[in-house]
């Protein structure tokens, strides 16, 4: 009889801790879209335990998600799956300008020792009770795109709320966020619990989020973590990506203060990293596709004006650049105050620095680009066109 007893209780055990790993893993930030372009997408997202990653891919062609079995794309380097609790995938091989329905998944990685591994449940995104998540691919060739860009939040979510609510996301094709999204970068909860959550829940898993790190993302013991989650795939955190008639050069600008200052206990290197940026720049502002695009937008966070260390960096290193290829227009933040600065014989466009409470909206066809700066309570603070 007792050992019947202790028979019974071992198997209750073994349902329990069953039952346990079973509810254990969840999804717990994402899925969100990164560096969509004409062919490709990175998706990134966060489970709550160690575990490996796919995406399943569906054409966006009326059929049932569970018509059949759907490609996977898993979260891998090297031939190997990751196992960690941020999954980030690049898919390839896309077809311009075409909708794409997907879920993301994460299986739990309970032990692996050797070759054996025991893994435990699954968790993904809803297909069943809910609309599979929709992304679309962008097109060069569109003759039209339309844009929004906010900056300077510092984790006021309400805030974000606000300004997301002027732009009719039907209309949006990206959003910019053009830095300092936070105030620092210490731990992995700044990111999500200062605006990506958010950022999610009102768009950023249907519609892409293009990142111009700010010189807050740059402070923090989180700092060197921070293309783990945006631009995750991308060679360098500064890049350049084409939509519609429009060429976007996104530049990094670093810190506002020299590297030598007490702030940054001897941590930074930003000079040397503008100075390695600038001759990238160069190399853009020469390419065909910066040259052929009918329109060019330079986004940088911290302006040239100023007179701090950053913005004269920015004003030594990316300045005499930019006026000799004459963009259409540079996008700034940084200042939390709104300047609409217009081209000059010096500068041959305008500089449109945005206010820490403004979202600006941007659409484009081949012949004309139109700016709108939208305040928090709905005031127009500017609003012009360039024409080609």
């Amino acid at each position: 009889m007792k050992k019947f007893q202790v028979l019974i209780m071992f198997l209750w055990l073994s349902v329990s801790l069953a039952g346990a790993v079973e509810s254990k893993i969840q999804l717990v930030h994402g899925p969100y879209l990164q560096n969509l372009g004409p062919d490709e997408v990175t998706i990134v997202w966060m489970s709550d335990q160690p575990s490996v990653g796919w995406v399943e891919l569906a054409p966006d062609d009326g059929s049932d998600f569970y018509a059949t079995e759907r490609p996977r794309y898993f979260d891998a380097r090297n031939g190997v799956k990751n196992t960690s609790t941020i999954h980030t995938v690049k898919v390839k091989g896309l077809k311009p300008g075409t909708n794409y329905r997907y879920r993301v998944f994460a299986q739990e990685v309970l032990s692996h020792i050797g070759h054996k591994i025991i893994y435990g449940n699954y968790a993904s995104t809803d297909v069943y009770s809910k609309k599979p998540l929709v992304f679309k691919t962008s097109n060069p060739a569109d003759n039209t795109v339309s844009f929004a860009m906010v900056n300077d939040i510092h984790g006021k979510n309400d805030i974000l709320s606000n300004l997301v609510s002027k732009c009719d996301l039907k209309k949006t094709d990206f959003f910019i966020f053009n830095g300092d999204m936070v105030s620092v970068f210490n731990e992995e909860n700044h990111i999500f619990d200062g605006f990506m959550d958010t950022a999610v829940k009102l768009f950023a898993s249907e519609i892409p989020m293009y990142y111009t790190r700010g010189n807050h993302e740059t402070r923090g013991a989180f700092a060197t973590e921070f293309q783990r989650y945006f631009s995750p795939k991308e060679e360098n955190i500064y890049y350049t990506f084409r939509q519609g008639p429009i060429c976007f050069v996104i530049l990094d600008t670093g810190e506002d203060k020299p590297d030598s200052d007490i702030e940054y206990a001897g941590i930074t290197v930003y000079d040397e990293y503008r100075t390695e940026q600038a001759e990238w720049l160069r190399q853009v502002l020469n390419s065909k596709e910066y040259k052929e695009a009918p329109f060019k937008i330079i986004v940088a966070h911290i302006p040239p004006m100023g007179g701090w260390h950053g913005n004269l960096e920015v004003e030594n290193k990316f300045m005499p650049l930019l006026r000799e290829a004459k963009p259409d227009v540079m996008l700034c933040g940084h200042l939390h105050r709104f300047i609409h600065q217009d081209a000059t014989a010096q500068t041959p466009f305008p500089i449109i620095v945005n206010s820490n409470t403004a979202v600006l909206k941007a659409t484009a066809d081949p012949k004309e680009m139109k700016i709108q700066v939208v305040d928090v309570d709905g005031k127009e603070l500017d609003q012009f066109s360039i024409k080609k």
